[in-house]
């Protein structure tokens, strides 16, 4: 165009274009940091739910309420399952499963009762097994922490209690004095919290995973003609529903099978 090197070039069609093509690479890039926050987004809906767990579990509000509201969640898969299934050998094996107790419900009311309806009898129940078993829990801790508090006092201030659902233990840390001072209360207190952290976080770390899993493999969909955040989203709804059936039947379970062992 007749320019030297180096030389400052000023024409409205050329500048027009440079604006042009600047404008584009901006729309672009912008484009794609939206497409990452909306990915973002949905992992950071799931993260909430998670982390309002764990710091319940962790700082001790709402606990048990939690733990109320995974028997009444358990109970209802147990339910559902049992129902579109339409077999109670199977109901009542899971049942067993899970709660470690005979079916509440006869044969007869499974078939002709309703889904809410058999939730209810098969929460309070549970529920009231529950009690139960956290009670002769204590009962067969006290001695073993008197024991030791009585002869070992002074050596420790905390202590490690193993915890066993039969298949798998848990190592729970707990204040000795304070767990003699309320006749293993604290002890309990510490049981579920720590159980309930551990398995939280176990579960979270596998979905993490996944997640990731399932964002590379959504960006199959384009040869689809489909949207992959789309796929993304309904996929992760799925995933992020299996995680929680599965990460409160896995601490229920634990939670009345555990027992220190002989």
């Amino acid at each position: 165009m007749g320019h030297k090197d180096g030389e400052v070039i000023q024409h409205s069609m050329i500048s027009k274009s440079i604006e042009r093509a600047q404008k584009k690479v901006e729309e672009n890039n912008f484009g794609t940091r939206k497409r990452l926050l909306e990915y973002d987004d949905v992992m950071n809906k799931q993260r909430d739910v998670i982390y309002k767990r764990r710091k319940n579990a962790l700082f001790g509000d709402h606990l048990k309420y939690d733990i109320t509201n995974m028997i009444f969640d358990v109970a209802n898969s147990i339910v559902a399952k049992g129902k579109a299934n339409g077999s109670y050998k199977d109901f009542e094996f899971e049942i067993i499963k899970h709660f470690t107790m005979g079916s509440p419900i006869s044969e007869s009311d499974f078939g002709n009762k309703q889904v809410p309806d058999l939730t209810n009898i098969l929460f309070k129940a549970a529920q009231e097994d529950y009690q139960m078993k956290l009670n002769l829990l204590k009962e067969k801790s006290f001695p073993i922490i008197e024991n030791v508090y009585q002869n070992q006092g002074s050596m420790f201030k905390m202590i490690q209690v193993p915890f066993t659902d039969g298949h798998k233990t848990m190592t729970i840390v707990a204040d000795l004095k304070e767990a003699y001072d309320t006749q293993c209360e604290s002890l309990i207190n510490d049981f579920e919290k720590n159980i309930t952290l551990s398995i939280i976080d176990e579960n979270w770390k596998l979905h993490l995973r996944e997640m990731d899993d399932l964002r590379r493999s959504s960006q199959g969909a384009v040869y689809e003609q489909k949207d992959p955040l789309v796929i993304y989203k309904q996929e992760s709804f799925h995933l992020f529903s299996e995680m929680i059936d599965k990460l409160n039947k896995e601490i229920i379970s634990f939670l009345y099978k555990g027992e220190i062992p002989a």
